[in-house]
């Protein structure tokens, strides 16, 4: 965050304001700012904060039993959009997002590749998701590996044996929850149920309450999201860097009430609480490098 002829206490003041969910009228108002001033840099700090997720938080490096995924619609000024994201359970680290006008399978695929490229690999993982049926077909899709031959040519894949996925469905008369059930798509309930243990306080129950929560504090912390808003997004790209933003944001910054942390102190990423200006200044970025500058 250079050259914007604006002290570096003010841009960190106005962005630290934007991830909170601080409206954009009021910050022009506080601080005389023009409003397109106040976007560009919104813009750009969820620029940074994209990267800064592929090459710190998607580089093989968490490990983790437990990843919950769902997608939440958002209105626009012309039509609807859905946000798909991802979230590691135990330590509440934002995994990746998405955004698209269509809740479809290249929507979640997209999300599937990054957590893929996130984590180590290293024990059992348990999937769970909704019952939107594109989940399953992705992870199916991605998380498979090499069969070794020891013949000559491309090996054949395979599902990666430690997964279990398991389907959470919500059962409803009009808007009002009747029943959930639990549907098993790979692995076993021995395996699924080991993983719940080791990764949430609520053993033997099956759910999509964490990424939901987090979703929901998504909307409270980005005015666009909100269900009922006076501010819609414009467009998907803007949209989609404000959530990289917010996002990012929460996973190095704020600390978590029930880890006494940040999320990315949890998943061993930091060891200490990044402050916003070290999150745009006092990290440097190569955007196409594979590691990070730590």
């Amino acid at each position: 965050m250079f050259r914007l002829h604006y002290p570096q206490w003010l841009v960190v003041v106005v962005l630290s304001l934007l991830a909170h969910g601080c409206p954009v009228q009021a910050i022009v108002f506080a601080f005389g700012l023009d409003e397109r001033t106040v976007s560009a840099w919104h813009e750009r700090a969820g620029r940074h904060a994209q990267r800064v997720q592929e090459q710190v938080v998607c580089q093989g490096r968490i490990e983790t039993t437990q990843i919950q995924a769902d997608e939440l619609c958002v209105k626009m000024q012309r039509g609807r959009v859905w946000i798909a994201t991802a979230v590691c359970v135990f330590s509440r680290l934002f995994i990746w997002g998405e955004v698209d006008a269509q809740r479809n399978s290249g929507l979640v695929q997209r999300v599937v590749e990054q957590v893929w490229m996130a984590l180590k690999r290293s024990g059992p993982l348990l999937w769970v998701t909704d019952g939107f049926g594109a989940w399953a077909k992705a992870v199916a899709k991605v998380f498979r590996e090499p069969i070794r031959t020891g013949k000559r040519g491309r090996p054949p894949l395979q599902l990666w044996p430690q997964l279990a996925f398991v389907q959470v469905i919500k059962h409803k008369a009009g808007k009002q929850l009747v029943s959930v059930s639990h549907r098993l798509l790979h692995g076993s309930w021995e395996a699924a149920c080991q993983c719940l243990v080791c990764s949430q306080t609520q053993l033997g129950r099956f759910n999509t309450a964490y990424v939901e929560r987090l979703n929901a504090s998504l909307r409270t912390w980005l005015p666009a999201l909100a269900r009922r808003s006076r501010t819609p997004a414009r467009c998907q790209d803007r949209l989609r860097t404000a959530l990289f933003w917010t996002a990012c944001v929460y996973n190095f910054c704020q600390i978590h009430a029930s880890l006494q942390g940040t999320p990315a102190m949890a998943a061993d990423i930091t060891s200490d609480v990044w402050s916003v200006r070290e999150l745009l200044l006092c990290f440097s970025v190569r955007p196409k490098s594979l590691h990070a500058i730590l």
